[in-house]
């Protein structure tokens, strides 16, 4: 895959990785809003401490899907379960 251009925050990036033009210029639009985000939320913050911010939001959110995925799987293989139950009373 050729390079993306990406721009974050004023500043323009080469970016070369295994996913679509397109997924990694939504994951750079995504970021930019996680850091104006964090902008219009606090005042004052350098550059840096304004990208920790947003890295550690992204972060938060992204810990918080694995648990809501986790708890899902888990609901998902107990009504498996119940199901299995259920069709093996039924057939004995």
């Amino acid at each position: 895959m050729q390079p993306v251009k990406i721009r974050i925050r004023n500043q323009d990036y080469l970016l070369q990785g295994e996913g679509s033009e397109e997924g990694i210029l939504r994951l750079a639009q995504f970021l930019n809003d996680k850091l104006k985000e964090v902008e219009e939320n606090t005042e004052g913050l350098s550059e840096k401490k304004t990208a920790i911010l947003a890295a550690l939001n992204i972060a938060s959110e992204y810990f918080q899907v694995l648990q809501e995925r986790d708890e899902l799987l888990s609901r998902i293989r107990e009504r498996t379960r119940a199901l299995i139950e259920s069709i093996d009373s039924t057939m004995a």
